[in-house]
């Protein structure tokens, strides 16, 4: 039975351990064991808490004997990209420099809160180092492999924590997202990802990357799941000074609604034009299910994306600049290479992509007078083979590691918030994602309407077979 609860959601497993159907024991065990029998193959995991993981199946285990209620996550296995801090482990953020940090003294915050919840946290999952990277090919821990392919990329630079969910090795994983980290390995890998408003959840306790783009958020197999860890993870934290200062406006008491009297329309322009078929179609299908005939155009997106590199490749090199200057041979050199180019843009260049970041801000949120949701490839394309260098897209040849996040990149610049929502066609092997974006601050709009699209079946984010 508890093999059956861990191809399923986190929500059974709460209801599960809390009706005593099975313990959290015996749940944090079967993740373990599974963990343990395909790790070496997906290369989703860094490190295994099993001994912290299974103290706290066993303490939520007590706490259901004397008869106290248990968290909406009670007993639900969970794991971290590696740029969240563990306590008693160094933080990675994949690196090879970061190994020799010391180790971490407490949680980052996000994973208190979950499992403040019941969630019980197995381990640290693969990343792209410093997370710069739309792959998931890590050069010193090695790639993260998609389950439903193992000779393809998860995307990045969330790999591990999208290969662990679409695997069924866990429910829940967190992960981080600045030019689309979360949403590039949801779209490739088949599952739920929530990339929130900028600045609505604490980053205290997470390895930075840019500073001004970072965001955080969950990754699951359900949009119930990714709700309830969204939920339990919302509320104001000292220690994050970047954190906005919005109330705590829980999404699960609105998910029913679906997406009832919600104004939608499609992306067009620059968001259809270097897309491959099959992510149009993804579009196509999501937009009709949701009866959307509209089309509207974000303008400036190609320019914002432009930008957004520039902030990337600056912020980026100044966070690194002593680690570049000391250890840069221990870079994965694509990396390096990147981040050395950023340190050398001129001081003029990032003035002008700041400015043009606010006159970008203003464009989408006039679109939002009248739209509600917004509808866009997540990216353009299905997962390229491990080891691609370029892929095809309009008839123009690309490099596969950056434009990966074609789509994702303008969307972030200006900090909305999105749900990657995966899709199937009828035949597929390889599933492909589908944004759906909101005004900020309204998550609760994004998961209603994803919500109300697995419900009749337009995407859905079933757990790999594994051998």
């Amino acid at each position: 039975m508890t093999a059956a609860l861990l191809d399923g959601s986190a929500e059974a497993i709460a209801e599960a351990v809390r009706t005593g159907a099975a313990s959290a024991r015996q749940i944090t065990q079967q993740a373990l064991d599974r963990v343990k029998a395909h790790n070496a193959a997906l290369g989703a995991f860094t490190d295994v808490t099993a001994e912290r993981a299974l103290a706290k199946a066993d303490a939520i285990d007590a706490l259901r004997a004397r008869g106290r209620s248990l968290g909406p996550l009670a007993g639900a296995p969970f794991a971290v990209k590696n740029l969240f801090d563990i306590e008693g482990l160094p933080t990675r953020a994949g690196s090879k420099i970061n190994r020799d940090r010391p180790r971490a003294t407490a949680d980052a915050t996000l994973i208190t809160r979950l499992e403040a919840a019941g969630g019980v946290l197995v381990g640290a999952l693969n990343m792209g180092e410093y997370a710069y990277d739309f792959t998931g090919e890590n050069a010193h821990d090695g790639p993260s492999r998609n389950p439903h392919d193992l000779e393809r990329m998860t995307g990045g630079s969330s790999g591990g924590s999208a290969a662990a969910v679409a695997g069924g090795l866990i429910p829940i994983a967190l992960g981080s997202d600045t030019n689309g980290s979360i949403r590039v390995p949801s779209s490739l890998c088949g599952v739920f990802g929530l990339k929130p408003t900028y600045g609505r959840l604490s980053r205290a306790g997470a390895f930075p990357f840019v500073a001004s783009l970072d965001h955080v958020g969950p990754l699951t197999r359900s949009v119930v799941d990714l709700t309830l860890a969204y939920d339990a993870m919302l509320g104001r934290d000292e220690a994050d000074p970047a954190q906005a200062g919005m109330p705590a406006a829980p999404a699960l008491p609105t998910l029913g609604e679906g997406a009832r009297g919600l104004r939608i329309a499609r992306l067009g322009g620059y968001f259809a034009q270097l897309a491959d078929p099959g992510a149009v179609a993804a579009v196509d299908r999501v937009a009709r299910a949701l009866k959307s005939e509209r089309v509207v155009e974000l303008a400036g997106a190609e320019a914002a994306r432009s930008a957004a590199y520039l902030v990337t490749m600056t912020e980026g090199a100044a966070l690194h600049l002593e680690r570049l200057r000391t250890r840069a041979r221990d870079f994965d050199p694509d990396v390096r290479d990147r981040l050395i180019a950023g340190a050398m843009l001129p001081g003029a260049w990032i003035v002008q992509a700041q400015k043009y970041r606010r006159r970008f801000r203003a464009e989408a949120l006039r679109l939002f007078r009248d739209v509600d949701i917004l509808l866009a490839p997540a990216t353009p394309c299905r997962a390229p083979r491990l080891g691609q260098k370029t892929f095809v897209l309009g008839r123009r040849e690309m490099l596969v590691r950056p434009n990966l996040g074609l789509f994702t990149q303008p969307i972030s610049f200006v900090g909305l918030p999105v749900v990657a929502a995966p899709v199937w066609a009828k035949g597929d092997e390889l599933p492909i994602g589908v944004q759906i974006i909101a005004a900020p601050w309204r998550e609760d709009l994004a998961l209603r309407v994803a919500a109300a699209l697995e419900r009749d079946g337009v995407v859905r984010a079933p757990a790999a077979k594994l051998a």
